[in-house]
């Protein structure tokens, strides 16, 4: 099973994920018009390949397409937020339980090994930023769960919306510490094999990060 690719082979995967890191980090605005010709001039590359790279961004769910206006960024909205992280909450329990049970004793050392790495960012700054993949805890546990089902839909179809959310909205102030902290029991929870914690201590978190985002939304 594939997941997504940071190794460009084709153009098509260049452009893919040019277009995609734009929309996740903002340089493209949210609900803004994706033009393939506007594109295709500016990348000086065939309307083909950014059509494709177009049609690759909705089938994770960074596009949609609109009657009379063509092919557009998601906008971040309340709606489309609590919709999202209803999803996450529970697939990411889910992965979470799952991962308690199937990740080896090297998985979750590397996983623990990974927080202690963040632990000085958190603590000097103002942000938690995780870039994506590997050096993502949500991502290391989805992966943890060894459920190909459970990972297709968390990392293929929604994984960058999510980090659109989190990457624009941010995460700032006290929320920055206590996620921290919500990933280290959560981590503990996984080591400890304790799978029933685990799904619980990863809803509430996504549930509390949910709320944080909300509030960004709404000033």
């Amino acid at each position: 099973m594939a997941f997504f690719t940071e190794n460009p082979i084709t153009n098509t995967d260049k452009i893919f994920i040019r277009l995609r890191n734009d929309i996740v980090e903002g340089r493209i605005i949210a609900g803004s018009k994706l033009s393939e010709p506007d594109l295709s001039t500016k990348f000086d590359i065939s309307r083909a390949v950014i059509r494709e790279a177009i049609n690759r961004l909705e089938a994770c769910h960074l596009i949609e397409r609109k009657a009379n206006i063509g092919a557009r960024v998601v906008p971040l909205t309340h709606e489309g937020l609590i919709e999202l992280y209803q999803v996450r909450e529970s697939l990411e329990g889910m992965a979470a339980r799952l991962a308690a049970k199937n990740m080896n004793d090297q998985e979750i050392e590397s996983l623990t090994g990974l927080l202690e790495t963040q632990f000085d960012a958190v603590w000097s700054e103002e942000t938690y930023y995780q870039d994506a993949g590997d050096v993502d805890f949500h991502y290391r546990i989805i992966l943890g769960s060894k459920n190909n089902q459970l990972i297709s839909v968390l990392i293929n179809e929604i994984y960058h919306l999510v980090r659109m959310y989190r990457v624009q909205l941010g995460m700032s102030g006290p929320r920055v510490t206590t996620a921290f902290e919500e990933h280290k029991n959560i981590a503990q929870a996984i080591s400890n094999r304790d799978a029933q914690l685990a799904e619980m201590l990863m809803r509430r978190h996504i549930v509390y990060t949910r709320k944080s985002l909300e509030n960004k939304l709404d000033s």
